[in-house]
């Protein structure tokens, strides 16, 4: 076991608060599921490695809800890069804050880890982005190089980020600039995360700012260690609407660039899972549309 890639199946702890006494409130809480809680999500996941199966290259854009964003009109909140190995084994690499260490990892995980990262037991949502043949390849290949993945993690985790400065990163920033660095093939160097940004920004990346709509919020970031203000420009500041890499965001770049990529949404209510195909996102609460394949959780 790599002592900077690991595989791991600790849960999106990494989005919030840690590093001090409120982020060891955050860091060291635990899911409390049930025996039935359990057995559902591990069957949710199963759908998802079903779903996964059938594709036909062997790197993904994968996206769980996480925590509960939903204040700020958010489903998804943690993107990674999905591989299939030789084994036909799916593994998910990511960015997580190591709680104990106070610094970002990056780390492997299984897909039934992936979906008990879900924070609500109850309601949970998982998008998964099919990329050309191409695409997908040189996406694995940057993400798979490991000089390169631990070259573009930066050295100070902040869970809002903004997209275009050094000094932190996210979870889902960290993707966008693996992606650049394939889609770029953009070569290793101290310098790399600064020529993947510079990529994106040629390429037009540009996610849609996030409203904070609370001063309080924004006040929030003066003693909650993972939240930061210097990196955003002062309008967007003043503005309450901060430029961050979210699932959506990667998601739009992605169909942006690839217009054939294909997607699929999967989701649960507890009761059954709903298989939803297309870039049209599932009604809110796992609400099936006509055509979606339902899958009971109850039988």
């Amino acid at each position: 076991m790599s002592a900077l890639i690991v595989t791991s199946t600790v849960t999106s702890v990494a989005y919030a608060a840690s590093g001090s006494s409120a982020a060891s409130n955050f860091c060291d809480r635990a899911h409390q599921l049930t025996a039935a809680q359990q057995d559902r999500i591990l069957r949710f996941a199963g759908v998802v490695r079903e779903e996964l199966a059938a594709v036909n290259s062997d790197t993904v854009l994968i996206s769980r809800s996480g925590l509960d964003l939903s204040r700020f009109q958010i489903r998804y909140s943690h993107a990674a890069i999905a591989w299939r190995d030789e084994d036909k084994v799916w593994t998910a690499r990511q960015l997580y804050y190591a709680c104990e260490e106070e610094r970002p990892r990056i780390f492997d995980q299984g897909m039934a880890g992936f979906a008990m990262g879900i924070d609500n037991p109850s309601l949970g949502y998982i998008s998964i982005v099919k990329l050309p043949e191409q695409a997908a390849q040189r996406l694995r290949q940057a993400a798979l190089d490991k000089q390169r993945a631990l070259r573009l993690l930066a050295a100070t985790y902040s869970a809002n980020a903004y997209v275009y400065a050094l000094n932190y990163q996210n979870c889902n920033q960290w993707v966008m600039e693996t992606l650049a660095a394939g889609w770029g093939d953009l070569p290793d160097g101290v310098d790399l995360r600064a020529r993947a940004q510079l990529w994106l920004q040629q390429a037009h990346y540009a996610p849609e700012p996030t409203a904070v709509n609370s001063h309080w919020l924004m006040f929030a970031s003066s003693f909650v260690p993972l939240l930061h203000l210097d990196d955003h420009p002062a309008e967007d500041r003043y503005a309450l609407k901060l430029k961050i890499s979210l699932p959506a965001t990667v998601e739009s770049f992605v169909h942006q660039q690839y217009p054939d990529s294909e997607r699929v949404e999967i989701c649960h209510d507890g009761k059954q899972v709903v298989v939803h195909r297309g870039w049209t996102p599932i009604a809110d609460g796992c609400v099936p549309a006509a055509g979606d394949r339902v899958v009971p959780l109850d039988s």
